[in-house]
């Protein structure tokens, strides 16, 4: 499945490497060797400013570059560990300082990881909330991954072929869309931005 496509993942850890990493790591990695290139960025090895409405070209760090980034790829994959009940704090930042158009229109994934089965929509749902507020395409389906998925302390099949999956469907309907136009009306977000 080559793709002259520029996907990016994004992992909302706060803290690496974990056994999330591992399993991303080795979905990026079958991913280029099928000739699909996607890159890995972990927000546990970047440095970020809290969101307080400074422009991101004057912080001096991380930021300005993640957001570019993101700004121009797609299909873009976020992925987070649970965190009470929800994303994590370092993820909803990065969401908190993204401009409306970043998002807005394009493909996205999801993948969670908890400590149990009892947690997977609650990240699953606050993402797609937040998701819908810049209009993004998300996939209908996600990953949600616990302990059990990482036997011996790597991640087992049935986590290897979920993210595969979840890769191949991002490109597949990033393809499908390209070019077409916005599917529905444009975020409320982003008609209050224009007004």
């Amino acid at each position: 499945m080559a793709s002259d496509r520029r996907a990016l993942l994004v992992l909302g850890s706060a803290q690496s490497p974990g056994r999330l990493r591992l399993a991303l790591d080795g979905a990026v990695e079958r991913s280029r060797a099928g000739g699909v290139e996607i890159e890995l960025l972990d927000l546990a090895e970047l440095r970020l400013a809290f969101a307080d409405g400074r422009d991101p070209a004057v912080l001096g760090d991380d930021t300005a570059a993640l957001l570019e980034a993101i700004a121009g790829a797609e299909p873009l994959i976020f992925a987070t560990p649970v965190y009470r009940g929800s994303m994590t704090a370092a993820l909803k930042n990065l969401f908190d300082q993204l401009p409306v158009p970043a998002l807005a229109g394009k493909v996205v994934g999801l993948v969670a990881m908890g400590g149990s089965d009892h947690h997977f929509l609650g990240a699953d749902r606050h993402l797609r909330d937040v998701l819908s507020f810049f209009g993004a395409l998300v996939l209908p389906t996600s990953v949600y991954l616990t302990a059990a998925d990482f036997p011996d302390g790597e991640a087992g099949e049935r986590a290897a072929a979920s993210l595969d999956e979840l890769l191949a469907s991002a490109f597949i309907l990033a393809r499908a869309t390209d070019g077409a136009p916005t599917l529905g009306p444009p975020p409320l977000a982003a008609r209050m931005i224009r007004a």
